[in-house]
């Protein structure tokens, strides 16, 4: 007789259940409420990086918990201590020691929860991501069991060692993270992971920016939103009076900035505020030699649509490069290290190798910060990110 895709442990009435993300989370959560199993989330993922692309996602997560009326448990994030747990492993390719090393962090502290709890099953959604080992969770989540029982006499704990990958919840997954318009990461999380696309091919600067815009669709309804914030962080940590000390300048003058597309961090109020006070802004124009040339800008009026459509000044050409206290450069994404990918063309690599610029900062949505963008000689990086 065929035994079912999932079977149900003898006993099993409630499970504090591990999710790494929302998407991961959304079919498991479904049916075991529709199998009379309370689950009780437990976010606990120190190994994603960056700090942003974490808050991300431990929203999403909540976002959902609380939409169906789950209590859900934030666990610490403590990255420097999940980086000193898998220290030695860096290099570890994709399904290496490292991985089962970092299941074994996260799967303990939920088995530690589960005891606090005195909750006696304990599971993980990592087992319905095809792109991880089952047989590495598996053995985390017996080892994170073993563990626990080593450490008490009187409480029985259990692993779930399930395949959350049958029984259809694969597609149900796909359906739900449409349903609910979930944020869907393009990488585990892991900052020594995100070097690489699905099945381990390398990724590449094409695959990144498809990754990006995807992203930016995920995000369409917050982009105003985190727009806004931004505007406001430059303009109050970077672009004000007194500046930050970390800028070169008692106060930035002249700011060398960009016309946003709809997809770019949209910086027109920032512009608007910085002319009102003052500031000497300038903008770039693309000219018929495929490099960029500044203009002065003072309004909107000095606005004509050039190259790609993109709206260019049309102000009084400026080449004064090392009066620029401050340049605002956009891209598709930026690593820490301030490695930028862009759309491809190579303007403003170009541009900054022949006009080094005193201080640059790359300026992105939270999403847009990963922990590894592929690079080329000749790109050229930028001092910081916002």
């Amino acid at each position: 007789m065929k035994q079912p895709a999932i079977q149900i442990p003898e006993g099993v009435h409630e499970v504090l259940l591990h999710a790494c993300c929302a998407p991961c989370s959304s079919a498991i959560v479904e049916w075991l409420v529709q199998h009379d199993i309370r689950p009780i989330i437990y976010y606990y993922n120190p190994n994603i990086w960056p700090r942003e692309e974490y808050n991300i996602r431990k929203e999403e997560s909540k976002r959902h918990a609380e939409s169906l009326g789950i209590r859900w448990i934030d666990g610490d994030y403590d990255h420097e201590r999940w980086r000193q747990g898998v220290c030695g492993l860096e290099g570890e390719p994709e399904r290496g020691r490292r991985c089962e090393q970092c299941f074994t962090l996260r799967l303990t502290a939920a088995a530690r929860k589960a005891q606090e709890l005195g909750i006696p099953f304990f599971a993980t959604t990592l087992a319905s991501s095809r792109w991880k080992s089952l047989e590495q969770i598996n053995r985390a989540g017996l080892l994170a069991e073993e563990r626990i029982n080593q450490q008490s006499s009187n409480f029985r704990l259990h692993f779930w060692p399930q395949n959350w990958r049958k029984g259809g919840l694969q597609e149900r997954r796909n359906q739900l993270l449409r349903e609910y318009e979930f944020y869907n990461q393009q990488y585990c999380g892991c900052e020594f992971s995100a070097g690489q696309g699905s099945d381990d091919a390398p990724l590449t600067k094409p695959l990144l920016r498809q990754q990006m815009r995807e992203a930016k669709r995920q995000h369409q309804d917050q982009l105003a939103q985190m727009s806004a914030d931004i505007c406001q962080r430059l303009l109050t940590s970077h672009l004000s009076f007194p500046s930050s000390a970390r800028l070169p300048v008692a106060f930035p003058l002249t700011i060398l900035c960009y016309w946003p597309l709809p997809d770019e961090v949209d910086i027109r109020p920032l512009i608007a505020e910085l002319v009102a006070a003052g500031k000497h802004v300038v903008l770039p124009r693309v000219t018929g030699d495929d490099s960029m040339e500044l203009r002065c800008y003072t309004s909107e009026a000095d606005l004509c649509e050039g190259a790609f459509h993109i709206m260019e000044p049309t102000g009084a050409l400026f080449d004064d490069y090392d009066a620029i206290d401050v340049a605002l450069i956009p891209g598709m994404a930026f690593d820490a290290a301030g490695h930028r990918l862009g759309r491809g063309r190579g303007y403003y690599d170009r541009f900054l190798v022949q006009h080094p610029l005193r201080h640059t900062i790359g300026v992105c949505f939270p999403f847009q910060r990963v922990p590894q963008v592929p690079s080329d000689a000749h790109d050229i990086l930028v001092h910081e990110v916002i």
